[in-house]
């Protein structure tokens, strides 16, 4: 085998590749985030593709195809840290829209903080003491069956036609079927109120799949919690001591009552959990960081003394030019903090604030990425963790100057969430920066040539975030029913309600308490050797986001667990996991990936014509639109369970 610095690997056309496919999977994946709350990671559907690409211009190597996917997959982590934070400086009335340099210097300098952060981290977390990194192992595994690439590629676009198919069949394109089935009611003379319901939604189903069946049941365990226990005791024994709500939901149908008693009580039970989920997160891996910071400046140290003897495959950027640039990001964050506050030494503390924030974070975030894998990271916990920090010391060093307004919303609430936004970049791109290495030390790549074209991409996807968010904002209405964007949704409310808004701070308490028993039941789980767990973010985003879109997200999993007991491969035996499950996890990411590019071409007729019904069919078909989309769901299913049957024999 040829050596690594013999080897193509960070060739013009695979940067290319890999720039063009980094901004076709942010842009899709910005819209999935504010749909669902979820951001699916991207690496090996943009494997396959590549591979297919590069053979069809004379053929390209492991190691090249390998940099492709690298930068591609910086299209899940840009989306991921923009769609999580930036979109409530607009939901709280900070800005009208959504500012082009404001996003970029936001997406751009997160982006490549998280690079440089991840870089002293490799070391521990993939060499060392290396962690699983699912995703990094499947997408290697991938990329050494590449000498035939083609069927993988054929699945990629059969679902991807299927998905964008049935997004424009859905309520924003012909309106032939609705984005949900649901019923409610009313029960007990109208004391408790009953509500069943799933998203239609091709991708939710695929994100289902790719999650598996174990988170599956813990995010659709939190809907339970909120949908059929908690909205009916709030209904039947509490709605009267809030005249407020009371009076806003009286006489409303039964399913328009439910969401109501959420949106403005029940779902802040989740916020109280992932409160708790963040802290707890930061606790049990206080260890693992340390270790992770000593063991990446030996690193360094032993680079400098012996730079000449570091093998190609154990080479990262220099760790001297990692500091370099960190010192030099230090004064843009410093300018940019300072436009909003207005206060030398605020601003000061607030890029303080960021760094040591952001590379704790990119640390957990790493560390959560190697166990349970990018899809899985909860990002968003992370950030409401760092927001809540900013906002305790702001509040010192602002005063009541932090409550004053500026554009409709707090001062203080502003400058924590502009924190929260850069950290929470940095934090996807440094976990799945690490989940690309892993891929990388599996194949025999250079490590600093894959950090290099992970700032490539991630600085690509930032230049295209704020025209995306644009028209998705002009087409459906960021913090809609179609796009609800519960994670920035949460971050709003967080800090607005410690700058003199008001929060359910009830709720808030019972859901940290809900989250600690949550925790406490993983740590019996774990204790007993348990395979099923129940990480505390997942419970507590089921708990936060709607039913609907919990179901079909279940059903995924339900769908890969049904795959995996059709070709009996044990829960013991990753490479046969991997195997089996390849073929649905392409299949699910081009349900994905084909809704998502829909769901941004659909937006385009709207925004130009600014007429919401502009592609829809005269044609209405009642209450069975809601049944014809069941049906549309099943066959869908059907299709995915197939492909996963499929899949190649040992």
């Amino acid at each position: 085998m040829a050596s690594p610095s013999a080897t193509p690997q960070l060739t013009f056309r695979a940067v290319v590749l890999a720039v063009v496919l980094a901004v076709i999977l942010s842009a899709a994946n910005a819209y999935l985030g504010l749909f669902a709350g979820l951001t699916v990671a991207t690496a090996i559907p943009a494997a396959v593709v590549s591979m297919g690409v590069l053979r069809l211009l004379g053929g390209g190597t492991i190691l090249e195809n390998n940099i492709v996917q690298t930068g591609a997959s910086a299209g899940s982590s840009i989306a991921a840290g923009v769609i999580f934070t930036i979109p409530a400086l607009v939901l709280m009335g900070y800005w009208p829209d959504f500012d082009y340099w404001w996003v970029l210097g936001i997406a751009g300098l997160g982006g490549l903080l998280g690079v440089l952060f991840s870089v002293p981290l490799r070391r521990t977390m993939i060499v060392e003491e290396p962690l699983p990194f699912p995703e990094g192992k499947a997408a290697a595994e991938v990329l050494k069956a590449g000498e035939n690439p083609g069927p993988g590629v054929k699945i990629l676009g059969i679902s991807a036609a299927i998905g964008g198919v049935v997004k424009l069949a859905a309520a924003n394109g012909l309106r032939l079927i609705p984005d949900s089935w649901a019923v409610a009611g009313y029960f007990a003379n109208n004391k408790v109120i009953g509500y069943l319901g799933t998203g239609l939604s091709p991708a939710l189903l695929g994100v289902g799949y790719i999650v598996g069946l174990n988170v599956g049941i813990v995010v659709l365990s939190g809907a339970i919690l909120s949908w059929h226990i908690a909205i009916p005791l709030y209904h039947a024994f509490f709605l009267d001591s809030d005249p407020a709500l009371a009076s806003a939901i009286a006489g409303a149908p039964a399913e328009d009552a439910a969401f109501a008693i959420w949106s403005a009580k029940i779902r802040f039970l989740g916020v109280g959990a992932m409160l708790v989920g963040g802290v707890w997160t930061l606790f049990s891996l206080r260890n693992s960081l340390l270790a992770g910071i000593r063991s990446g400046f030996a690193a360094a140290r032993k680079g400098a003394m012996h730079g000449a003897a570091i093998a190609e495959t154990d080479r990262d950027l220099p760790m001297k030019w990692m500091l370099v640039a960190l010192v030099a990001f230090v004064v843009p964050l410093w300018l940019l903090y300072h436009a909003i506050v207005g206060f030398w030494i605020a601003s000061f503390a607030m890029t303080l604030i960021m760094i040591v924030a952001g590379f704790l974070f990119v640390s957990v975030s790493g560390y959560l990425a190697g166990l349970v894998g990018s899809s899985n990271n909860p990002v968003s916990g992370i950030t409401i963790a760092t927001i809540l920090f900013a906002s305790v010391v702001l509040l010192v060093l602002l005063g009541t100057d932090g409550q004053s307004q500026v554009g409709g919303a707090p001062l203080g609430a502003v400058a924590a969430i502009m924190i929260g936004a850069v950290v929470c970049c940095a934090a996807a791109v440094g976990g799945d920066n690490l989940q690309d290495l892993k891929t990388g030390y599996l194949v025999g790549a250079t490590p600093w040539k894959q950090q290099l074209m992970l700032g490539i991409g991630a600085f690509s996807c930032a230049l295209i975030m704020a025209p995306v968010l644009n028209l998705l904002q002009e087409a459906y209405g960021i913090g809609s029913k179609t796009l609800p964007a519960p994670q920035a949704n949460l971050m709003a409310s967080v800090a607005k309600g410690l700058f003199g808004g008001e929060l359910p701070w009830t709720m808030i308490a019972i859901g940290g308490v809900v989250g600690a028993l949550t925790i406490a039941l993983d740590g019996w789980l774990k204790a007993r050797g348990s395979r099923f767990r129940v990480p505390v973010l997942a419970a507590a985003i089921g708990i936060y986001l709607p039913l609907e879109l919990m179901v079909p997200i279940f059903l995924g999993g339900l769908l890969a667990h049904m795959v995996q007991r059709f070709h009996k491969v044990s829960d013991d035996d990753e490479a046969g996991l991997d195997r089996v499950h390849r073929p649905g996890v392409l299949f699910s990411a081009g349900l994905i990936t084909g809704e998502a590019l829909m769901g941004i071409a659909i937006a385009l007729p709207i925004v130009i014509s600014q007429d919401a019904e502009v592609l829809a069919l005269p044609v209405d078909l009642g209450k069975a639109a809601q049944w014809v989309g069941l049906v549309v769901l099943f066959l869908v299913g059907w299709l995915l369970y197939r492909t996963g049957k499929r899949a190649e024999a040992a």
